[in-house]
């Protein structure tokens, strides 16, 4: 099975870590890869980097779809060009925020979600209507770090504790969703504050929950379906 990893921004400041946390996840029979994008923006935080991005996920869609490769996770919580991908390529496409949440929703009632800034709000609410599950998302809060902070990992496990173990004692929260792909290797720690406040709660990674969906889809025979995802009309396009 290969699994390509599209990272949802130029450069190549977490390509590496995105790689291996991926492959940490992965079955030992699956080969993955990865690629960042050639046009676009240095991170997602906001609808117009998500559109300035979409060109250049679907340029890698494009080439995945050449090199024959078995399932695509489009590396971001915010599922940018996720839809779009699936019109056009006959494997599974994921992003971070789908498989995370419907892994969440399978071990508690109530999940809450630990996002970088406010700015993503907006968004991950939009994908919580989308996906219909508005009802089941009861908190989402932010620990102020913007994606390329997130490299300062004492800090970000810090904050993203604090916050976990706030919203399970408030009683918001029976599972916890790490509400950005670029919290790498964090979640063990998390895991780890949540016990040592007294909480057996789950947390879900979502390079983990994408990674394991979709070696669960190629093995299951699954594509995107072409009563929903239909391919688009032929026509003269200037992209």
């Amino acid at each position: 099975m290969h699994i390509r990893v599209i990272l949802p921004a130029i450069g190549d400041t977490f390509l590496q870590s995105a790689l291996d946390d991926a492959t940490a996840w992965a079955l030992p029979d699956t080969k993955i890869d990865a690629v960042p994008l050639l046009r676009g923006t240095a991170s997602i935080e906001s609808e117009y980097d998500e559109a300035l991005a979409a060109p250049g996920i679907l340029d890698r869609i494009a080439e995945a779809k050449a090199d024959g490769v078995d399932g695509i996770f489009i590396t971001c919580f915010g599922d940018p060009g996720v839809h779009a991908a699936r019109e056009v390529i006959d494997v599974p496409v994921v992003g971070g925020f789908e498989p995370a949440i419907f892994t969440a929703m399978a071990h508690g009632e109530r999940i809450a979600i630990i996002t970088v800034l406010p700015n993503v709000l907006p968004m991950l609410r939009s994908l919580a209507r989308r996906y219909g599950v508005e009802d089941r998302i009861s908190a989402i809060r932010v620990i102020d770090l913007p994606v390329l902070g997130l490299d300062d990992h004492d800090l970000m496990i810090q904050r993203l504790s604090e916050q976990a173990v706030d919203v399970v004692e408030s009683g918001q929260a029976d599972v916890v969703v790490l509400g950005c792909t670029g919290m790498l290797g964090v979640v063990e720690k998390i895991r780890e504050a949540l016990a040592e406040a007294g909480h057996q709660v789950p947390v879900v990674d979502p390079t983990g929950a994408a990674i394991t969906w979709l070696e669960s889809s190629v093995r299951l025979g699954l594509f995107p379906s072409r009563t929903t995802y239909m391919v688009p009309p032929d026509k003269a396009r200037n992209a």
